[in-house]
């Protein structure tokens, strides 16, 4: 728990409507605090709940979290593909000819890619494309349209079937660290 003093000396200006953190910037422990509750999978915390565990006044909680969403995360939805009857899968492209950029544009007209990233790490793969599917045949014909297109080497694919445990997504010895 926080009393109101610590609360009160960790406080930073309002926010001037800038989506952009200030170099240099470091975290109040409020911030960090908030930050590691709201991050965790599964879970949506409400303001009310950051109140009672942090012991802070809702509206320094509400300013702070305002603040911090504004800022430093992002939020969306996603659909349970699973309860749907689509998968999300991965496809892992190795370019050639300097031709990435103009692949990763083609494959982003595709209706069923979702995402396309460039990758660096493993030398054969450069593109990371994400795509909803429904069945194997889908699957199939996508990857055969990928490896037609010019400058591409070969496509494989990946795909989770079975989420053994999931943690926040940032450690707290990062949060820590900010």
């Amino acid at each position: 728990m926080i009393d109101s003093a610590a609360a009160t000396a960790t406080r930073e200006p309002r926010d001037s409507g800038t989506k952009e953190p200030r170099a240099g910037t470091k975290l109040s422990t409020v911030d960090k605090q908030i930050l590691k509750l709201l991050l965790e999978p599964g879970v949506e915390v409400s303001s009310r709940v950051l109140e009672q565990k942090l012991g802070i006044p809702r509206s320094t909680i509400q300013r702070r979290r305002r603040h911090l969403e504004n800022t430093y995360l992002k939020h969306s939805y996603s659909l349970n593909l699973d309860n749907l009857g689509f998968r999300r899968v991965d496809l892992l492209i190795y370019t050639g000819g300097g031709g990435t950029q103009a692949i990763a544009k083609e494959l982003l007209k595709r209706e069923e890619v979702t995402y396309v990233g460039r990758s660096i790490g493993e030398h054969t793969i450069d593109l990371r494309a994400e795509a909803i599917i429904k069945d194997n045949a889908e699957l199939l014909g996508l990857m055969e349209l990928v490896k037609a297109m010019d400058n591409v080497k070969d496509v494989i694919w990946s795909e989770i079937v079975d989420v053994i445990g999931q943690k926040r997504s940032v450690p707290s010895s990062i949060i820590d660290r900010l």
